[in-house]
């Protein structure tokens, strides 16, 4: 089975020999790739809704892989019991949502070893709540596919200290690797940040408001690490 850029690198993150549960699976296709090519021992495949759920339970079947995959529906991480993966995959969901799904069940989060993400937006919040909640980040990458470029971010449990402002919206392992797509990440996050300043600057209420200097200096930061490479 071949998977596209951005699932290889999310499975290259998944540790071998662990029971996994991607949350949000569709197709399930990152459990039948890891379970086809030993990577993982069990998986769990878990979605909320009924279209993708009914996706991912057929693809199991078709690829005879039931003993080892289970298919469920539920909402986040209700489809888990405590203690039963030490590692989960959310990806192709917003920072926020991500955020909620952590949050809604700390008692299934709490025993996890590691924790694989790959917000679409919102990737600083991200970062914020693992760094504050008991999180290390100890892998990023950057995949460009289809025109489109992810973040993908894998964190363990433990403590680090706070980083540069900044690098909530790099993130601090693309920088400090020089990651090869690393310019071109800081250029989306300016043309961003722009339009969300040009958008904003139509009114005089917004452009005097504290989100307003606040994207201002998130752009100038961004411009400014932008010179250092």
């Amino acid at each position: 089975m071949k998977i596209g850029e951005r699932l290889q690198a999310i499975a290259d993150m998944v540790p071998v020999g662990v029971t996994m549960a991607d949350i949000g699976t569709d197709h399930a296709y990152l459990p039948i790739y890891l379970i086809s090519h030993n990577v993982v021992a069990r998986a769990i495949a878990g979605d909320i809704h009924q279209g993708p759920y009914l996706s991912a339970k057929n693809a199991v079947v078709a690829a005879q892989l039931e003993e080892f995959i289970s298919v469920r529906r539920g909402n986040g991480l209700e489809v888990v019991r405590p203690g039963e993966a030490e590692t989960v995959v959310i990806a192709g969901m917003g920072g926020l949502n991500i955020i909620d799904i952590l949050r809604s069940r700390p008692e299934v989060t709490a025993t996890l070893k590691r924790l694989i993400v790959q917000p679409m937006i919102a990737a600083a919040a991200v970062r914020m709540w693992l760094q504050t909640n008991g999180w290390q980040i100890i892998s990023e990458q950057l995949i460009q596919e289809d025109g489109k470029l992810y973040q993908i971010i894998a964190a363990e449990p433990g403590e680090s200290q706070p980083f540069e402002p900044i690098l909530y919206e790099i993130g601090p392992l693309l920088w400090h690797s020089r990651h090869p797509l690393l310019l071109l990440h800081i250029e989306e996050l300016i043309v961003h940040l722009r339009g969300v300043l040009a958008a904003m600057a139509g009114s005089a209420e917004a452009v005097h408001s504290a989100k307003y200097r606040e994207f201002a200096d998130k752009l100038k930061d961004l411009e400014d690490k932008r010179t250092c490479l």
